[in-house]
């Protein structure tokens, strides 16, 4: 059982990319999808941290040892005309969970949007994901069943880019 005092939820630094991408990279052989990591720490860095900021990352460190992280984006809800906030990726090392970093995490995203006056917070969770829904709905969300995510990648991305989709 993790200490609340040895545990500190921070906003990430850009020393924290590599941190930040060792975890990245735990989700994704967590989803069973490390085949699509493609990334490095040295983009993670340059969107979080460049000139052009796509993202934002929060970092959860048990101890010194990164074991957590949250990362977001804004949003825009034109039906409430508000920002809002995406969450991207919420991920705790397997060996760390229910230990309340995971909370700590979200609620840290959620009064980052109290505080931007954000008009919701949302995100997605695999179908599967069984334990992850019910810690969801434990902390108060809604599981949309009547949305889809749509999606466009790679050559369907470049087609549809150049209007090559008739």
């Amino acid at each position: 059982m993790t200490s609340e005092s040895n545990l500190i939820v921070r906003f990430a630094e850009p020393a924290d990319c590599g941190a930040i991408f060792d975890l990245v990279k735990a989700l994704a052989e967590y989803e069973k999808l490390s085949h699509a990591v493609t990334g490095s720490p040295a983009a993670l860095k340059e969107h979080l941290f460049g000139s052009s900021k796509y993202a934002e990352a929060i970092l959860a460190e048990y101890t010194g040892q990164a074991v957590g992280f949250a990362l977001f984006f804004h949003n825009y809800s034109t039906f409430l005309t508000k920002p809002g906030i995406y969450l991207e990726d919420i991920f705790v090392l397997p060996e760390y969970r229910s230990q309340g970093i995971g909370k700590a995490l979200l609620i840290k995203v959620a009064q980052i949007a109290v505080e931007r006056d954000c008009g919701r917070l949302e995100w997605s969770v695999l179908d599967w994901n069984e334990p992850a829904q019910a810690f969801y709905r434990h902390m108060g969300a809604s599981i949309l069943d009547e949305w889809r995510i749509c999606r466009v990648t790679g050559e369907a991305l470049k087609e549809l880019g150049i209007g090559d989709r008739g």
